[in-house]
């Protein structure tokens, strides 16, 4: 098997994925599914003492989630035979990406300088918990570290309840994202200049970005942005409710909004209340409008009050545990679940990608591979003989 067909899309690269935990494999994922040949370099067992982190429950959700499309080759890059192997990759790749401390390439000889000496067209995407350079670039970064740092604990939660971290890894996540992104535009810009560049972000940059309007407001207007519960911070209505059976998200911002939502409960009067004559007002006298409102929806079902306003054209949801979520006919249609057979035979469910390409879409052809599951197969590709690969484990190159 020369690499795994999972698009046509990306299919003419190569990606040499060094990347560990989440925000890397994230990034490198994007690239796999959409037909990237991804070679998933680790070390081999035993040799990184933090190898629990990342690459010891194959199987795990987790795991296969963010691994899968990926040929697995052991490498040991400590070892000069190793770091030989890997370089000659490098001849041919055109992506390689890594999310260590900034000194942990060069110490290896892995940084951009001495890749673009082995091959200039290559790319090297950097990912670290707080950049390349500056007085915290030595620093493990990890992504409720950086939750904490950019602002995000500082907004989410409720009045006076003190930080909280958001329930996912949104920093991990975005920065692979923001990653991927940037390995694109390199790739775009290398069809023009015929060299590749450097590409790096940070979780910290990252977090700071995905603030997004709260980061603005403070900046332009100097309205430091405040925990404010299910409320959004600057339009209204738009939270949670209590209907007679469960909760749902209603978000009726914007002046056409409120008037489709007093016009769906028959509440005209509200349209002439000079406390709500304006969005700004409406955020003033928020307790007040959301008391009226919790007293209209409260004797009516979720699924009631979802079908009423969603079909006068007001957003309105329904708060799903992540089993019920799964379950919905929209997500399923959606195609947001695939299932793969992992090694071991066993089959494992993943999530798909969000964006969708007509002509080339992306797929999920192999579930995430065993350790070095792909190591005889990539080194015979370089051409290296049985001898030298029994010779290699020997040493524990590989």
């Amino acid at each position: 098997m020369a690499k795994i067909n999972s698009s046509n899309a990306l299919a003419r690269f190569r990606v040499l994925d060094l990347s560990r935990v989440r925000a890397g494999p994230t990034c490198v994922r994007m690239l796999a599914d959409f037909g990237a040949d991804v070679i998933r370099i680790e070390p081999p067992k035993g040799v990184d003492p933090n190898e629990g982190m990342f690459a010891a429950d194959r199987l795990g959700g987790d795991f296969q989630n963010l691994n899968r499309n990926k040929r697995s080759l052991t490498l040991n890059l400590k070892k000069p035979e190793g770091l030989e192997i890997f370089r000659s990759l490098v001849k041919d790749a055109d992506v390689v990406v890594e999310n260590w401390r900034p000194d942990v390439k060069a110490r290896l000889g892995v940084d951009y300088e001495s890749l673009r000496a082995i091959n200039p067209r290559i790319i090297l995407a950097s990912i670290s918990g707080f950049g390349q350079s500056g007085p915290y670039a030595r620093r493990p970064g990890f992504d409720q570290i950086v939750q904490g740092m950019g602002g995000l604990m500082s907004v989410t939660g409720f009045p006076e309840q003190g930080p909280v971290r958001a329930g996912l890894a949104v920093a991990d996540s975005a920065a692979g994202l923001y990653s991927a992104l940037g390995i694109f535009i390199a790739l775009l810009e290398r069809e023009v200049s015929g060299e590749g560049q450097w590409v790096h972000t940070s979780l910290l940059h990252t977090m700071i970005a995905m603030m997004d309007f709260q980061a603005a407001r403070y900046l332009n207007e100097g309205d430091v942005p405040q925990q404010a519960g299910n409320d959004h911070p600057t339009s209204s209505p738009m939270g949670l409710f209590q209907a007679v059976d469960g909760l749902f998200n209603l978000g009726a911002s914007g002046e056409g909004s409120w008037q489709r939502l007093c016009a769906a409960l028959a509440r005209p009067e509200w349209l002439d209340d000079p406390d709500y004559a304006n969005e700004k007002l409406r955020v003033k006298n928020r307790s007040k409008l959301n008391a009226q409102l919790q007293a209209v929806f409260s004797v009516q079902s979720v699924s009631h009050w979802v079908d009423l306003l969603n079909r006068a054209g007001v957003p309105t949801g329904p708060v799903y545990t992540v089993p019920e979520m799964f379950e919905d006919p929209q997500v399923q249609h959606l195609g947001v679940v695939k299932e793969v057979i992992a090694e071991t035979g066993i089959p494992r469910r993943v999530v798909t990608q969000p964006v969708r390409l007509e002509r080339t879409e992306s797929a999920i052809a192999a579930a995430a591979p065993g350790w070095g599951e792909h190591t005889d197969e990539i080194l015979t590709e370089l051409g290296y003989d049985s001898e030298r690969l029994r010779s290699f484990r020997a040493q524990g190159v590989v």
